[in-house]
């Protein structure tokens, strides 16, 4: 071998034992400064609330601030856009839901980014199904009843969703499909307002999440007919899965997890998840978790990954198929 291939062969080698020493640098030393984590939603709702849990529990493991940055706007896209053009270093993070990262972008021609390829999936922390909701004056009270009412008087029911693409109107959607019936769509614009047309009969079936309707099914002014999952919630275990009277295949969850720009490194991706993992066991964690009618999931970025590529099939699906547009 000639002295030049030598030399060559050595500075490659050199290069590779620099850069592996200064990832695992990278990963040892994270976090040596604050971190930020963008949640593209207004303070106070479920994913907000979580961000802040997972920020606070973070700065008093990691003894670095960890700052919670509410930017709203454009179904996501304000606070994902920020955390796209920020350094793939770890202290930028985002901490959103499916339907504002995932679902929101399927409607969009074009689409502002590919919600997979152009972030770094960390972890999903909690997951929540949709819950089937009617107002408690219809003359129903199980899932095939509603079926048959719905077919026996086609252009009577409606049902409402805090905003076209979110998910309860694909859910609602989903319900449709799979039950035969031709339930019809009418947004408000947000949780209350949809919650409030089903109470007082203006809409007859809501697809929400347990945490924050059960309240007002205990009330008397909702009734809960099942749930889009694959297994009973301890909060309701009186509710029955779709699955169970019925309808297969029929899961369909809001999620809310972490993801960092497109990128980052798997030393600094995997300690984040590792992480939330950590504070998503800590037991006034979970229990918070489970009262809320959710449960924790803490899966690892390649699991977050796979997830969240099959999980845009499906919704690209029903959006196909009952031609969604954005507003």
């Amino acid at each position: 071998m000639s002295q030049v291939k030598i030399v060559v062969n050595i500075f490659f080698m050199m290069c590779g034992i620099f850069l592996g020493s200064f990832s695992f640098a990278q990963s040892s030393t994270f976090p040596s400064k604050p971190i930020k984590i963008i949640v593209p939603f207004t303070a106070g709702g479920p994913t907000d609330i979580y961000a802040r849990i997972i920020a606070q529990k973070m700065q008093e493991h990691w003894g670095q601030p960890v700052l919670v940055d509410n930017r709203p706007g454009g179904t996501g896209v304000v606070g994902n856009t920020l955390v796209l053009q920020s350094p793939p270093d770890g202290y930028t993070l985002l901490f959103t839901s499916n339907s504002a990262h995932l679902i929101s972008t399927l409607l969009k021609n074009p689409r502002p980014y590919d919600s997979v390829k152009d972030f770094t999936p960390i972890s999903v922390a909690i997951k929540y199904p949709m819950y089937l909701l009617i107002n408690p004056g219809l003359p129903v009270k199980t899932v095939p009843e509603l079926i048959a009412y719905a077919k026996a008087n086609p252009t009577k029911l409606n049902y409402s969703s805090v905003g076209i693409g979110s998910g309860g109107h694909l859910a609602c959607e989903l319900f449709n499909s799979a039950a035969g019936t031709n339930i019809s769509h009418v947004p408000y614009k947000g949780a209350v307002p949809a919650q409030a047309a089903l109470m007082a009969g203006e809409t007859q079936m809501f697809c929400d999440s347990v945490g924050n309707s059960q309240a007002m099914v205990n009330a008397g002014r909702m009734r809960g007919l099942a749930l889009f999952s694959d297994k009973r919630l301890t909060p309701v275990p009186e509710v029955p899965t779709l699955g169970e009277v019925g309808l297969k295949n029929m899961a369909a969850y809001i999620w809310l997890g972490l993801l960092g720009p497109g990128g980052m490194s798997t030393e600094v991706s995997n300690k984040l998840s590792t992480e939330v993992a950590r504070i998503m066991a800590l037991p006034e964690v979970k229990e918070r978790v489970i009262s809320g009618g959710s449960e924790v999931v803490a899966n690892t970025p390649e699991e977050f990954t796979k997830e969240m590529i099959a999980e845009r099939e499906i919704w690209s699906k029903v959006i196909k198929e009952k031609n969604i547009k954005a507003e």
